[in-house]
């Protein structure tokens, strides 16, 4: 990946250690809850699929809603239309977040914990510091349809439904997932790359690779299974009514 960065160097502090840790925590939090609520006879792959699912929602509902609150809701006032717009902003000129011309938003000009949060990660995508406009449209998908969607799933698995409809769902969410995840690069890879650092281990493989991969690898492996149980539903399906059928005759 080009980038217009120099290089940077990389410091490990108190809020890179606790960023880390919270994207952790959430993911023991969702194996716990597995342990706890679902049927000692789940299978490992549902089981899989589960936490999975809870881990996505749980990451839709606080990590990137917390980033729309901040896009939202924290702010600085300008006072010189050469501030505006944000760097890491898409907007052209004479176009303003939620129509003021004299605030920049984003997580940038916070302080609170979770504003700390998104300028960890901002470090590698400066987008998620400001108010861009296709990142902040993406995330009112997610938080408000993917993040329910997920934990509906969850649902579905604790109550042992692991018929179609459960993977009719799952395939919905997983398209939305692949979907969203290349809207969030594309502009960038059309574009150079402009507010992607890539100049160290940590944010290029960690913060840019891995955490965004995941919502790549896991949502193919669903629609991988999906594609097979769903398959081998009409499979099933198809052969009862061929049976069906000699019998009549």
């Amino acid at each position: 990946m080009e980038t217009q960065f120099p290089p940077s160097t990389l410091v490990v502090d108190r809020t890179t250690v606790l960023s880390l840790f919270a994207a952790l925590s959430v993911l023991l939090t969702a194996y716990a809850a597995s342990l706890r609520v679902l049927h000692a006879s789940t299978t490992t792959k549902l089981r899989i699929l589960f936490i999975w699912h809870l881990f996505d929602s749980l990451i839709h509902f606080t990590f990137e809603g917390s980033f729309l609150y901040n896009c939202f809701f924290t702010y600085t006032s300008v006072t010189h239309s050469s501030d505006y717009p944000h760097p890491a902003s898409l907007t052209s000129p004479g176009v303003y977040f939620l129509g003021y011309p004299d605030r920049l938003y984003g997580s940038k000009y916070g302080t609170s914990p979770t504003a700390k949060l998104w300028q960890e990660y901002a470090k590698a995508d400066e987008r998620w510091g400001g108010a861009d406009l296709t990142v902040i449209s993406l995330e009112l998908l997610t938080v408000f349809a993917a993040g329910p969607l997920a934990a509906y799933i969850c649902e579905l698995i604790r109550r042992r439904d692991s018929g179609g409809k459960l993977w009719f769902w799952a395939s919905v969410l997983a398209t939305g997932e692949l979907y969203g995840g290349f809207m969030t690069f594309a502009p960038e890879w059309l574009s150079g790359n402009p507010n992607l650092d890539t100049s160290n281990f940590m944010y290029l493989w960690v913060y840019l690779v891995f955490f965004n991969m995941l919502w790549v690898w896991f949502p193919s492996w669903v629609l991988y299974e999906a594609y097979n149980n769903i398959s081998l539903a009409f499979a099933r399906a198809s052969g009862a009514t061929g049976m069906e059928t000699k019998k009549t005759a």
